[in-house]
C-alpha cells in the first residue's frame, strides 16, 4: 500500500484549509452555472431550482462518503486508492486512469473556450494561439509549488463567488425589495406552462445536465491529502462547500426564474445576463463574460493539479512510466504536471483541426466519466465501512449507513440508465462505455506482461539454482 501522504516525503503538505475548500468550489463553480443553467431551465422550466436542489444534496452524500474515507485513511490518491483497497488493482488503474482522462479533457477543452472568449476582444490573434497561452500560463503556477496553486486557486474561486454573491443581492433586492419598476413575480413560477412545463420526464433529464455542471466537488479529496491535516480539511471542506453549492446553485436559479417568465431563457446564452438585462444593469454581458474567463482559468488550475496527482500515484504502482513520480525541491510532480498538460496542448491543436471528428469524440467520450467515478466511490464506502470500524479509525461518518450509500448508488445508475433515452446523452454514453472498454483491455494486457516477466524470472531464477 502507499504510504500515507503525510508520511511520504515526495508531496508537500503546503495546502491550508481555506486553499482546499477554494480548489473544490473552483473546479465546480464555473461556465455550468453561468452558461449551462440556461439549458436547464429550459428543460426543467421553473422547477429548475428544485432540481439544482435535489442534485446538490446527491452530490453532498457522495462527498459525505468521500469524506468518510479520507478520513479514516487519508492517502495521495483518495478515491482511486479507496477503489483499489475495496476491489483490487483493476479497479484503482481503471478508475485512476478515466479520472485523469477526464481533467486532461477538459483542460483542453476550457482552454479552447477560453481562447475563443479573448479572440471575442482581440480578434487578430487565433483561438489556438490564445489557448496555448492560457495553457502555458497555468502550467507555470502549478509548476512553481503547491502553494502558489492553492493561492492561485483561492483568489480566482473568491472572484466567482463575489460575482454570484453580488449577482443574488441585486437580483433579490429587484424581485422581493422596493426596486422601482420591478416586474418580479411569484407568479412565474406558474404563469407559463406551469411548474413542470415539459413534464417529469423532462425534469429528470434536466438532473442529468446538473450533475455534469456539478462534477469536480470531489477535487477536495485529492487536495486534502497535501494539506497539514487531511482529516480536517476534508471535514471542513465538505460541510462548507456543500452548503455554499447548494446555496448558489439554488437561490440564484429560484431568483432568475422569479425575476422572468422561464421562456424568455435561451438555451446557450447565460440566464444570468438575461436577468441583469431584465433588471436594467449596463454592461452586464461584459462583466459576465470577465467572470465566466475566470472560471476557465480556474477550472484549466484544479484540472491540471488534479492530473498531475493522479499520474503521481499511478506511477508509485506501476500503473504509468516511473519517471513521473519525479518530484522538484518543492514537491510538485513536474513530470506529470508536464505529461498532463502535453495532452492539453494536443487537445488544443486537434480542436483546431478536426474539431466536429476527433475532438467532438474526446468531449463525448470523456463527459459521462465522472457518474462511473461517483458509482465507485458509493461501492467503495460500503465494501470498506467495516474494515474502518474494525480498524477503529472511522472519525467522520457518512449519514444513514448503509441505506442512504445504497439509495445514492440506485439513483446514480438510474441516471446512467436515463443516458439512453436521450440522443445528445446516449452518444457521449456509448462513447464513454469505448473509453472504459479500452482502459480495461489496457490493464489486462499489462496484467498479462508483467505475470510472463514474472513467471520469467522465475524459471530463470529456478535454472540458476540448480546449476
Amino acid at each position: 500500500m502507499i504510504e500515507q501522504t503525510e508520511k511520504n516525503p515526495k508531496l508537500q503538505q503546503k495546502l491550508k484549509t481555506r486553499h482546499v475548500t477554494m480548489i473544490s468550489l473552483g473546479s465546480i463553480i464555473g461556465a455550468g452555472l453561468f452558461v449551462g443553467s440556461s439549458a436547464v431551465i429550459s428543460l426543467a422550466g421553473p422547477s429548475a431550482f428544485v432540481a439544482y436542489a435535489f442534485t446538490g444534496v446527491l452530490v453532498m452524500l457522495i462527498m459525505r462518503m468521500v469524506g468518510e474515507m479520507a478520513a479514516a485513511h487519508p492517502v495521495s490518491g483518495s478515491f482511486v486508492e479507496y477503489a483499489r483497497m475495496a476491489f483490487g488493482n483493476w479497479a484503482g488503474f481503471s478508475t485512476g486512469w478515466l479520472y485523469w482522462y477526464f481533467w486532461v479533457i477538459v483542460v483542453g477543452f476550457e482552454a479552447v473556450v477560453g481562447g475563443q472568449i479573448i479572440n471575442g476582444w482581440f480578434p487578430d490573434f487565433p483561438v489556438w494561439s490564445i489557448a496555448l497561452v492560457l495553457l502555458i500560463v497555468m502550467t507555470a503556477i502549478n509548476l512553481l509549488s503547491v502553494g502558489s496553486f492553492g493561492e492561485a486557486e483561492y483568489w480566482f474561486s473568491g472572484l466567482k463567488i463575489i460575482a454570484i454573491v453580488v449577482f443574488i443581492a441585486v437580483a433579490a433586492a429587484y424581485a422581493f425589495g422596493p426596486w422601482p419598476g420591478s416586474s418580479a413575480s411569484i407568479s412565474n413560477l406558474f404563469n407559463h406552462g406551469g411548474f413542470f412545463p415539459h413534464g417529469i420526464v423532462a425534469f429528470l433529464s434536466s438532473i442529468v445536465v446538473i450533475i455534469f455542471s456539478m462534477t469536480g466537488v470531489e477535487v477536495i479529496a485529492i487536495a486534502a491529502a497535501e494539506s497539514a491535516d487531511p482529516e480536517r480539511s476534508m471535514q471542513q471542506a465538505v460541510k462548507s462547500v456543500i452548503i455554499r453549492v447548494l446555496a448558489f446553485f439554488v437561490i440564484s436559479t429560484f431568483l432568475i426564474v422569479v425575476i422572468q417568465p422561464w421562456t424568455e431563457v435561451v438555451p446557450g446564452k447565460s440566464p444570468f445576463v438575461t436577468t441583469f438585462d431584465t433588471i436594467g444593469i449596463p454592461g452586464a454581458s461584459t462583466m459576465l463574460t470577465i467572470v465566466i474567463l475566470v472560471a476557465i482559468l480556474s477550472v484549466i488550475n484544479a484540472g491540471l493539479y488534479t492530473a498531475s496527482r493522479l499520474l503521481f500515484v499511478l506511477s508509485l504502482r506501476g500503473e504509468a512510466p516511473k519517471t513521473l513520480t519525479h518530484v522538484s525541491a518543492r514537491g510538485v510532480p513536474i513530470k506529470g504536471v508536464l505529461f498532463s498538460t502535453l495532452i492539453g496542448y494536443a487537445c488544443v491543436i486537434i480542436a483546431a483541426l478536426w474539431p466536429d471528428t476527433v475532438f467532438l469524440f474526446l468531449i463525448n467520450s470523456s463527459g459521462a466519466v465522472f457518474l462511473f467515478i461517483y458509482l465507485m466511490i458509493c461501492l467503495s464506502q460500503m465494501k470498506l465501512r467495516k474494515r474502518w470500524v474494525a480498524e477503529g479509525t472511522l472519525k467522520f461518518r457518512m449519514w444513514g449507513h448503509p441505506w442512504l450509500p445504497l439509495a445514492v448508488t440506485a439513483c446514480i445508475i438510474a441516471v446512467i440508465v436515463s443516458m439512453l433515452f436521450e440522443d445528445s446523452t446516449r452518444i457521449s454514453l456509448m462513447q464513454c462505455l469505448i473509453s472504459v472498454a479500452f482502459i480495461l483491455i489496457v490493464f489486462v494486457i499489462m496484467n498479462k506482461f508483467k505475470q510472463n516477466r514474472f513467471n520469467i524470472s522465475t524459471s530463470q531464477n529456478a535454472v540458476s539454482e540448480t546449476e
